[in-house]
């Protein structure tokens, strides 16, 4: 199944045109633990600078 992923990154190599990612798979941590109480607590590790 393909899921849209959508990144506003424009630095990191996954990024295309149109906010769209790229990667064959995306990893999102929280920023502490294995648990987010919100968005900003969590960070994407597949980010990679180009």
């Amino acid at each position: 199944m393909k899921i849209e992923v959508k990144c506003e990154v424009e630095n990191c190599k996954y990024w295309a045109e149109g906010d769209q990612c790229v990667a064959d798979s995306i990893l999102v941590v929280a920023n502490s633990g294995k648990q987010a109480v919100n968005e900003r607590e969590t960070i994407c590790d597949t980010f990679e600078k180009m």
